[in-house]
C-alpha cells in the first residue's frame, strides 16, 4: 500500500472492469473507457493473482472433509429464512448453478450486478478501493463512502435480504 501511494496509484478492483473494456475498445464510443489502459497493467495482473489465489486455496489448501464452523444464531437465522443447514461458507441457494438459471436467481444476480456497478461507479471506486487505499489516503470521500457501505450493508443483511427470502 505504501508503495502504490508513493507511486500516485490507487487500489481497487472495479477500476479492472473499465480497463477490460478499454482493451476492448470501449474507448471508442464513451468517452469514460478513452484513456491509456497500459498504465494500469499491474492492477490487472493483481486481479489475474487473486483469481489464480482463490483456485489454489479452494484446489490444494483445503481439507476436503473440514466441518465450515458458524454460530448457532446465525444458523438459526438463515434457516428461519428458508436455507439449509450451512455445509459451507457458501450457501447452495444462493451459490450453486442451479440457482443462478431460476428466475430468482437471475434476478438476484441481475439486479445486485447492476447495483453494485452502479454503486461503484457513483462512489467513485469501490469497496477495497475506498476502505484500503482511500483510507490509507486519509481520503474524507473514501471514508464518507466507506461509511454509505456499511449503512448499505446493514439495510440489505436486515431489511431487504429477508423480504427477498
Amino acid at each position: 500500500m505504501f508503495l502504490l501511494l508513493f507511486f500516485g496509484n490507487s487500489f481497487g478492483f472495479s477500476a479492472n472492469l473499465r480497463t477490460i473494456c478499454s482493451i476492448g475498445g470501449a474507448g471508442k464510443r464513451v468517452k469514460f473507457f478513452d484513456f491509456d489502459w497500459k498504465k494500469q497493467i499491474w492492477n490487472l495482473v493483481f486481479l489475474v493473482g487473486a483469481i489464480l489465489g482463490g483456485y489454489i486455496t479452494s484446489e490444494f489448501l483445503t481439507y476436503p472433509d473440514q466441518v465450515v464452523d458458524i454460530s448457532e444464531n446465525t444458523i438459526k437465522d438463515l434457516e428461519a429464512l428458508g436455507f439449509s443447514a450451512p455445509t459451507s461458507m457458501q450457501p447452495a441457494e444462493l451459490f450453486s448453478l442451479e440457482n443462478a438459471f431460476t428466475l430468482k436467481g437471475f434476478l438476484i444476480l441481475a439486479i445486485g450486478g447492476l447495483m453494485v456497478g452502479f454503486g461503484a461507479r457513483y462512489a467513485g471506486g469501490c469497496t477495497s478501493g475506498h476502505a484500503i487505499s482511500g483510507i490509507a489516503d486519509l481520503q474524507i470521500p473514501s471514508m464518507i463512502a466507506v461509511a454509505g457501505f456499511f449503512i448499505g450493508g446493514l439495510i440489505m443483511t436486515f431489511g431487504i435480504f429477508p423480504l427477498i427470502f
